[in-house]
């Protein structure tokens, strides 16, 4: 029996219909990840793009062949949104909103009245651009994710190409070729993308997994005022880098951090003022360290900082420099900003805590205050 374009469309629809469900309830009702919704987004626009298709042939077609496109594409930019999400909190909405509108302008343009492939040609560029910014967010991924990061952004990349294939055999020989209906048409294309859908769809639901424990880890490691480490999660990832770094001997260097007259700042200008406070000082740490440097808030309006393989010298331009970005800084109603007094201590090389380091870094800090702040005191 050989199946045409219009039944492989409504199975097409079926498919994409029972993996919403499944996937909403197996996956996103269970992590109210991002990644989740984002695909069980892309999967109704799917469903909707495709039933679009099925008014091919009559009085509907001008407007539903339109709307078909903008909705495949954008069904494609919600993958890439979604992709997105496991590697980074912010979106650039743009592609997700331009891309399809300049697909549907295409095909409105195109007497979709009449021509079943109306903007066919932006409709597959658009296609293979957002399946392979999708595959090239999951290759972005960092090693550590899970394993199947690769198997999806390769399949991706070959989805990727597959329409950019189509979008050269669609301009070269036109859509109606023996070699593009053959290789490329519409009944090919949904039963290639129906098969990958079911496969790709169950291996959403271990990266929608994965994002949720990470999500729920990086919760229980933050300070949740600055966003900094926490004292426990500080101290164990610490701890961790001593670890390693017996091996080759190396030493680094402890820093505590103490705003300055703190008090004064909550009991003069409100709380609302002292917290604006510590969160200037945290990306004033945050936009001065290393990225191998570990920045944790240590309590109340004290701070730690732990940089391996720096020397005191180091660590003393690393505060001048955090100080200095306070500085440049404003909080609303506050005249000026805190100031700062450090105690710096060095971490030999071979030591399994920070226990001793700590104590002479607080030493030192307790120097730097008796001094008359606004300075760093080395332990």
């Amino acid at each position: 029996m050989v199946l045409d374009t219009a039944t492989l469309r409504v199975a097409f629809a079926v498919l994409a219909f029972a993996l919403g469900l499944l996937f909403y309830f197996s996956a996103f009702r269970s992590t109210r990840s991002p990644y989740s919704a984002w695909w069980c987004v892309a999967l109704l626009l799917f469903l909707s793009g495709s039933a679009c298709f099925l008014l091919n042939g009559t009085v509907h077609q001008w407007w539903a062949n339109t709307l078909g496109n903008v909705l495949l594409v954008a069904g494609a930019g919600s993958a890439w949104a979604g992709a997105r999400s496991l590697r980074t909190p912010r979106y650039n909405f743009w592609p997700l909103i331009t891309t399809p509108a300049v697909a549907g302008v295409a095909a409105a343009l195109d007497d979709p009245g009449s021509n079943v492939w109306a903007g066919g040609a932006v409709f597959l560029a658009s296609m293979s651009l957002m399946i392979g910014l999708t595959s090239r967010e999951l290759w972005r991924l960092e090693p550590g994710y899970t394993r199947v990061r690769i198997p999806m952004a390769t399949a991706a990349a070959g989805v990727s190409l597959f329409y950019l294939l189509r979008l050269i055999v669609f301009i070269a020989a036109g859509p109606d070729s023996p070699t593009f209906v053959t290789y490329f048409g519409s009944a090919v294309t949904t039963l290639v993308t129906m098969v990958l859908l079911a496969v790709v769809s169950f291996s959403m639901a271990g990266l929608s997994t994965e994002q949720h424990t990470r999500a729920l880890t990086t919760v229980a490691s933050q300070d949740g005022l600055t966003g900094l480490l926490n004292r426990s999660a500080f101290m164990e990832m610490a701890s961790e880098q001593l670890r390693r770094g017996r091996g080759n001997r190396s030493s680094g260097a402890l820093i505590l951090a103490d705003l300055d007259h703190f008090k004064a700042i909550n009991d003069t200008h409100g709380h609302a003022a002292g917290d604006l406070a510590l969160q200037a000082f945290a990306d004033a740490c945050r936009a001065t360290v290393r990225s191998t440097d570990l920045v944790g808030r240590y309590g109340g309006e004290e701070f730690i900082v732990f940089a391996p393989g720096a020397s005191p010298y180091s660590a003393e331009i690393i505060v001048k420099e955090i100080s200095r970005r306070l500085a440049e800084g404003s909080i609303p109603g506050v005249p000026k900003m805190p100031t700062v007094s450090y105690g710096i201590a060095v971490v030999d090389a071979g030591v399994l805590t920070l226990d001793e380091p700590i104590a002479a870094a607080d030493a030192a800090l307790y120097e730097a205050k008796s001094l008359g702040r606004n300075r760093a005191v080395l332990g």
